[in-house]
Formats: structure tokens, C-alpha cells, sequence
């Protein structure tokens, strides 16, 4: 009963280890206090620059890996062999618990990132083609609107929906479909949450847009 329990913990306090708290320590900054003011690879990139970002997004990505593929049986090795439907559950329930300790750090106070690369990292190890199809989601996004939130948001939206596509395909095993579809909503509804305040300023206009990725905007000019 318990230890289903301790892997949970594990793997939010795997989560809680941001990585842009964790390299800003390193720098002597807090990047809360800057840009947007959240603990993400967007705000990283922004503030910080691209080795910045590309360390932060490493770390965030290889926590919840680590999370999915090492957590579920670390107290147990080998007893979830011949159970795949509660490795399945265990794997997406680790995956979501370092999401939200990401998010909400405790190590930092509960203020983290807004979860969208710890979600990579976790489709990384439980489904790799769900990854493509997120990405490839958020791509068309950004292509057409330029907002690195409401992309985030539709791709994040978009994951039942492809765990769906992906097991009528036959592309992941039947035991992980109901997992995987559980798993994109909930993280479906997370991420719109933690993206409250850029749908505030995408309403008000003030939302910055990426125009390297806007190829619409770059039509219109």
C-alpha cells in the first residue's frame, strides 16, 4: 500500500529540483525576480540567454525521466514485470507527480516553472511518439500565432487525444492507452492552469509573441 505512496513522493521531490532555481543559485540570480518572473526555460531563454536555457531544459527534462523509468521500481526491482497495467499507472503517476513538484518546488518555496518541459520529459520515457505529436502540435502553434503559451496549452491539450490515435495505431501497448489518456488530461488541465497569466495577457494584448517561430506574422509584413 505504502510504497505505490513513496514512489509518488520520490518522484515530486525529483520535480521539486528545478533547474532554472538550481543554475541561477550557481549565477547568483533568482530568475523569479526577472522577465516574466517564472521559473521556466521560456523565462531562462529571455533573461538569461541559450546556454542558460539549454541547461535548464536538460535538467528539467532528465528529472522526470528519471522520474518515469527508474522511480516505479526503484523499492521493488523486477515486481512490475508481470503486472504492465500497474506499471503503466505507477509510470504516469511519477510522471505527473514530478510535473507538479516542478511547478510547485518544495525545496523553493512552492514558486517553480510552469511544467511544459518536465511534461516532455516525461512523454520522452513513457511514449517517445507522443512527444513528436506534442511537438510537432506545439510547432503549427507557434507557426501560426507566435505565442509560446497558447502553444504549450493546445499541445498540452492535444495529448489525449493522440494517446487515443497512437493505440488504435498500435504505436503503445494497450495496457498504457487509459494511463496515457489519464495522464494528457490531467496534464491537459495543469498546464492551461499554470498559463492563467499569459491567456491574461494574450486578452489584454501585452503577451510577447516569438518572431523567429511567427512565419504567419513574417507573411503579413
Amino acid at each position: 500500500m505504502w510504497d505505490p505512496l513513496l514512489r509518488l513522493l520520490a518522484a515530486y521531490l525529483l520535480g521539486s529540483l528545478n533547474g532554472s532555481l538550481l543554475l541561477g543559485k550557481l549565477r547568483g540570480v533568482d530568475i523569479r525576480t526577472q522577465g516574466s518572473g517564472n521559473a521556466g526555460g521560456t523565462n531562462a531563454l529571455r533573461t538569461q540567454g541559450k546556454a542558460f536555457a539549454l541547461g535548464v531544459i536538460i535538467i528539467d527534462v532528465a528529472k522526470v525521466y528519471i522520474a518515469v523509468r527508474a522511480l516505479p521500481g526503484l523499492f521493488a526491482p523486477g515486481e512490475l514485470a508481470s503486472a504492465p497495467l500497474q506499471q503503466a499507472w505507477l509510470q504516469v503517476g511519477c510522471g505527473f507527480a514530478a510535473v507538479v513538484g516542478h511547478v510547485y518546488p518544495i525545496f523553493h518555496g512552492f514558486r517553480g516553472g510552469k511544467g511544459v518541459a518536465t511534461l516532455l520529459g516525461s512523454l520522452l520515457a513513457l511514449a517517445p511518439v507522443l512527444l513528436l505529436g506534442v511537438l510537432a502540435v506545439w510547432l503549427v502553434m507557434m507557426m501560426v500565432f507566435g505565442y509560446v503559451g497558447l502553444g504549450s496549452m493546445v499541445a498540452a491539450a492535444a495529448l489525449p487525444a493522440l494517446a487515443l490515435w497512437a493505440g488504435k495505431a498500435g504505436w503503445i501497448t494497450a495496457d498504457a492507452v487509459v494511463p496515457l489518456v489519464a495522464f494528457g488530461v490531467a496534464c491537459a488541465v495543469f498546464v492551461v492552469w499554470t498559463h492563467r497569466s499569459n491567456i491574461a495577457r494574450m486578452r489584454q494584448g501585452t503577451e510577447p509573441r516569438a518572431r523567429s517561430l511567427w512565419l504567419l506574422g513574417r507573411w503579413r509584413a
